[in-house]
């Protein structure tokens, strides 16, 4: 088996796996608090990519300066990314939430044109986000009758994450550095996660739940091991083999798989609504990402992560 043959692999395996992360996300917030759950996941995801990051390589950046930037990244993408993810999924359907979620590009590139004087406007990224708009106007279309404070606040929570998310990923991206990128990301894993560990007593409700439950152990091990270290292990493998933006097409498909695992498993609804929502965003985030490449020829859009940058997840994220 060649090189390219395993990249591929490890991209299939990126795409099934970071688009079901939603599914286990939503069977996690069903049980445990939300902070809490999302708490636990990154930091021990953060632990166990630290100590591999340790054993592959004696490179590292642990200087004052390094550890506050992980922590900022870390904060944004995580603590208020997948934290407020997982704290709308306790009320909204998963597949929404990862419909939502997978806008993050075209906020990433709204934040890149309010903050950069070379960025500009162009009719391509007026295109795209005029489709998303459009795209999360269907969501609601079909789901106003659902319209309660309870869904509302769940739309509302994953509307920031994607923005905090989008914002991590730009800073992170305008301050990269090439010592040691797992423990980089490490370090965000395990920073975001202690920072919702701190803000889950005071933002979680503890009444009434059990410490042990099954299957969100179950979906807490899965989130861990194969959501965060091994998929983020097979990204950079395959980023490493691929073209960038052959490798980054896990953004395209996770909102599918994340929308029929939705279905398939929790008996979320799928409707025409959700399938236009979800072709419509899928093309505003190819004309944003388009229309800002035209303007940085020869560069990574926002949107494409090598390594080096923050954890990729499911966008989720992830």
């Amino acid at each position: 088996m060649t090189q390219h043959t395993r990249a591929y692999i490890a991209l299939a395996f990126i795409c099934i796996v970071w688009g079901t992360t939603y599914l286990a996300i939503k069977v996690g917030v069903q049980h445990y608090p939300a902070f809490l759950f999302a708490g636990v996941r990154q930091a021990c995801g953060g632990i166990i990519l630290i100590l591999a990051a340790l054993f592959l390589s004696k490179e590292k950046d642990l200087s004052t300066r390094n550890i506050l930037r992980q922590m900022l990244v870390g904060f944004l993408m995580l603590t208020v990314g997948n934290g407020l993810v997982s704290l709308g999924m306790k009320f909204i359907p998963s597949g929404i939430s990862a419909l939502i979620c997978s806008m993050m590009p075209i906020f990433a590139v709204l934040f890149n044109l309010f903050s950069s004087q070379k960025d500009h406007f162009n009719l391509t990224i007026g295109a795209g986000l005029l489709l998303g708009s459009c795209g999360v106007g269907l969501i609601f279309l079909h789901n106003i009758k659902m319209t309660n404070p309870l869904f509302l606040i769940g739309i509302f929570a994953t509307i920031i994450a994607t923005c905090g998310w989008a914002l991590g990923s730009i800073i992170n991206k305008r301050h990269e550095d090439a010592v040691n990128p797992f423990l980089n990301s490490g370090m965000q894993l395990l920073f975001g996660g202690l920072f919702m560990l701190i803000i889950s007593p005071m933002a979680d409700n503890y009444n009434g739940f059990a410490w042990w439950d099954t299957k969100a152990i179950m979906a807490l091990i899965y989130l861990i091991t194969f959501g965060s270290a091994l998929a983020y292990a097979a990204y950079m493998f395959a980023l490493s083999k691929l073209p960038v933006g052959i490798a980054t097409i896990y953004s395209y498909i996770n909102p599918l798989i994340a929308v029929i695992a939705g279905y398939l498993f929790l008996k979320e609804d799928l409707n025409i609504y959700t399938g236009m929502a979800f072709v419509t965003i899928v093309i505003s985030v190819y004309l944003m990402n388009r229309g800002y490449r035209k303007q940085h020829k020869g560069e990574l859009s926002v949107t494409e992560t090598k390594p080096g940058n923050a954890f990729p997840e499911g966008i989720p994220v992830e």
